[in-house]
């Protein structure tokens, strides 16, 4: 929201010294996001009032240019040529003379064009720093000044406009009037409202007839009817200059009246050509297929959850963000009907997003809207339209409905001391929730405690509860002011098995040279075709989210690889080509039978049956670990050539993993999508699969457009046993003896289950085995291949004598011939 100091210091008595940074730091202080101040640029030199005497039309060249003779003091008339349209003789404008400096550093001198002399040039809102609007030029209302007069005071370029980002529980910051009264609790000041709140007044008779027919969906509708308007009347420039500093365009005083009091109170509001109704505004939900055309010439299929405003004809408005076409005011409009309303906020979020039309109107609405203003905000935009358009203000007012207010919170008064851990001053805490505008009462129980009794205003419904009025006590004392200081550790006491073991694998795939990326946590429910699951696959199983940041990532991850992927082929497009990424983060499983989340209140700690409800009904969150790899995994230089990253490098990565927490792993040749079948591996613990390793598929390689090649592997670290005690290594002082042994198997018997054989037939003395030949040829025979092993035998007690050592290797060649039939080269 965008939003001028100067009609924030219309409502409160600032000191004259305060300037646009101690605003903005006063709205920081009590938790309000300022993201910048732009102070309007300012303009050196003479910069005038100009009456535009006469218009000259140059007709000679390709696009229409205009000499103009300007009155810019008295008796003294420049000569300016102008390309814009929008003025005509007898205007009033805004005139750089020769040797002025507009914003951005741009001079202004008198200078030949279009076979003229231009002596100054006439500017426009974006020309001189008050807007983006580079359509026309700016034209002053007649009457605001005199020819020749400084146009500086009457522009107030020495203003400031805050651009704040506004949280979505503090709807009622959209508006002059609630960021007005929060910056007078910054500098406690009295705060000036900017409308009389006379509520529900009693009204004689209504001006239209309206039937609310869902009063969940509408909770108060309330109209004002205004005749003889002049829409073609200007808005007085000091509106249009609020509205542009805003970033809102003038468009038409009956536009920007409404759009002005939205600004200032907060309440949307809409005009309609009252010409144009027919018969009873009825505000109701659509009919599913129910078409509008809405103020943007689009018509829009509406759902059955829409909020609507129809008459006789149908429907004239997407109640809450935007109009109907059908009853537009123009040019040719004069009597007008005001509407303010008060729509259910999460019936308004679903409508503009269902429709991609965002709004101003919605904006506010989603967030929730003072029901109690609308009248006023009326009234105000009323006498506007009296004041400025001529109009005639018809009495009475339709008021239908019955608004929803805040009920009242009892808290214990020193709750925001025991809170923050600072003694408050007595009486703060009744006075800071009264400067907030609620009606506070204290009230001292049986047992001699003393209570506040809070009774929120209706701008604020998100004080519901005891911890809402202390974050309010505590805020505009200044989070400054709470104390920041560790909590002393207590004794024997530390990280969790679990958490230390998450640390250990992220160590340990950092220092084998991955680099850590956090991937956005949701994905598309088209992620899983691009994997190649098959139709029954239990990953695609998911939970979705009801509300999710994107709309098309609508699903929790049940595996790491996509957003993996996703990563590896983003790092890929802007030029990296050797990668290796990991990633340690949860997946989510839903359960067979899913159970309802139960509501468990927060006025205490649950009990331990609703704890255990809750545990029941949330899905299973394991703790997973992935790697992604392409491209040159060794890097080549003068050293010699590199090496590209395999799928031997990704099982690698999962034996790191293991190895971290001192588990091995059992690795067997395996098929699972997205893996290429004949380059997949299973990653075992004790029988039990707990991950997959290997090279990718080639069609998902091509379909999401990855390097060739590429690697990747999952393992569930949660399926990793939790020892109670990690065994120290044994250094054995001893020398080692070392032997080779090439023994000849079947083709289809793993390299996995000869390792495993020799382990077992070597025994304790068996300290390490390391494949380093495979050879297969004719002298082998048809599907044999021949496996070479250095073996490396060590006692932890003694020196090894070598026929202990051979005796050892015997054992084990004996072992693997026994299990697989292999035999000694």
């Amino acid at each position: 929201m965008r939003i001028p100091v100067s009609w924030l210091a219309e409502h409160l008595p600032l000191p004259e010294e305060t300037t646009a940074e101690d605003v903005a730091e006063a709205l920081i202080r009590i938790g309000h996001e300022v993201e910048a101040v732009e102070r309007l640029a300012p303009v050196d030199g003479p910069l005038v009032v100009g009456l535009v005497v006469e218009i000259e039309e140059l007709t000679e060249f390709k696009k229409p240019i205009r000499y103009c003779q300007v009155e810019v003091d008295e008796d003294q008339i420049q000569g300016i040529v102008c390309g814009a349209r929008n003025f005509v003789e007898g205007d009033l404008v805004v005139v750089a003379l020769p040797g002025a400096v507009l914003p951005g550093g741009f001079e202004i001198s008198a200078r030949k064009t279009y076979g003229k002399t231009s002596e100054g040039m006439i500017c426009s809102v974006k020309e001189l720093g008050l807007g983006d609007d580079h359509t026309g030029i700016l034209v002053l209302p007649p009457g605001a000044a005199s020819p020749g007069d400084d146009a500086k005071p009457i522009l107030q370029l020495d203003d400031a406009v805050l651009e704040l980002a506004i949280t979505p529980d503090r709807g009622y910051a959209l508006s002059v009037r609630g960021l007005g009264r929060d910056l007078a609790c910054a500098f406690d000041l009295p705060f000036g409202d900017p409308v009389g709140m006379d509520g529900r007044a009693v009204t004689d008779n209504e001006v239209w007839p309206v039937d609310v027919q869902d009063e969940e969906g509408c909770r108060r509708f309330v109209a004002r009817r205004v005749t003889g308007v002049d829409t073609a009347a200007p808005t007085p420039f000091w509106m249009r200059r609020r509205l542009m500093l805003a970033g809102i365009r003038s468009i038409s005083l009956p536009v920007d009246v409404t759009n002005y009091v939205m600004l200032e109170t907060g309440q949307p509001l809409h005009a309609f050509d009252a010409a144009k109704l027919q018969g009873t505004l009825v505000v109701r939900r659509a009919k599913a297929g129910e078409k509008l055309r809405t103020l943007d010439d689009v018509e829009r299929t509406l759902s059955d959850d829409d909020m609507i405003i129809c008459d006789d004809s149908g429907p004239v408005s997407l109640a809450g963000v935007m109009g109907g076409a059908s009853t537009e005011v123009g040019e040719s409009s004069t009597d007008i009907l005001l509407e303010a309303a008060n729509w259910e906020p999460a019936s308004i979020a679903r409508t503009a997003r269902r429709h991609k039309l965002p709004s101003e109107a919605s904006r506010r609405f989603e967030r929730a809207v003072d029901p109690v203003v609308a009248a006023a905000a009326l009234d105000r935009a009323a006498k506007l339209l009296d004041e400025f358009g001529e109009g005639s203000i018809r009495p009475g007012r339709t008021d239908v409905g019955n608004p929803i207010l805040p009920s009242p919170v009892s808290m214990p008064i020193d709750l925001p001391d025991r809170v923050a851990g600072v003694h408050y001053a007595r009486g703060v805490t009744a006075r800071r929730l009264g400067q907030i505008g609620c009606g506070v009462e204290v009230t001292t129980s049986d047992d001699g405690r003393t209570f506040v009794i809070a009774t929120p205003p209706p701008w604020r419904p998100d004080l519901t509860q005891p911890a809402d009025l202390v974050e309010e006590v505590l805020r505009l004392e200044g989070y400054h002011t709470i104390p920041s200081e560790l909590p002393p550790a207590p004794p024997q006491r530390g990280l969790t098995e679990s958490q230390r073991r998450r640390r250990a694998v992220s160590r340990a795939l950092s220092e084998a040279g991955y680099a850590e990326v956090l991937p956005f946590p949701f994905v598309a429910s088209t992620a899983w075709d691009d994997l190649g699951l098959d139709a029954d696959d239990i990953r695609r199983t998911t939970v979705k989210v009801l509300n999710p940041l994107e709309a098309d990532h609508p699903e929790l991850a049940t595996t790491l690889l996509p957003n993996m992927l996703e990563t590896l082929r983003r790092n890929v497009s802007r030029g990296q080509r050797d990668l290796a990424l990991f990633h340690v983060g949860q997946v989510v499983l839903p359960k067979a039978e899913q159970t309802a989340v139960p509501s468990i209140g927060v006025e205490g700690r649950p009990s331990e049956e609703d704890l255990g409800k809750l545990e029941a009904s949330l899905p299973n969150q394991p703790l997973h670990a992935a790697v992604v790899l392409s491209g040159q995994r060794e890097q080549a230089g003068w050293w010699g050539k590199g090496r590209e990253a395999s799928w031997a490098d990704a099982v690698e990565a999962a034996r790191t993993v293991a190895h971290a927490w001192g588990v091995e792993l059992t690795v067997v040749a395996s098929e699972l999508a997205p893996w290429h079948p004949g380059r997949c591996a299973e990653l075992r613990v004790g029988g039990w699969p707990v991950g997959h390793a290997g090279e990718l598929h080639p069609a998902v390689v091509e379909k999401l457009g990855l390097p060739k090649r590429t690697c990747a592997m999952e393992i569930d670290i949660d399926a990793l046993p939790l020892a109670d005690r990690r065994p120290v290594p044994v250094i054995s002082p001893y020398p080692p003896v070392l032997l080779d042994v090439a023994l000849v198997v079947d083709s289809a018997v793993p390299v996995a289950d000869v390792a495993a054989a020799l382990r077992s037939g070597g025994g304790e003395l068996l300290e390490d085995l390391r494949l380093f030949d495979v050879y297969t040829g004719e002298q082998l025979g048809e599907g044999k291949r021949s496996l070479a092993y250095a073996l490396r035998f060590r006692a932890a007690d003694r020196t090894l004598t070598v026929d202990e050592a051979t005796a050892a290797r015997d054992a084990a060649v004996a072992s693997a011939g026994d299990q697989h039939g292999a035999s000694l080269r």
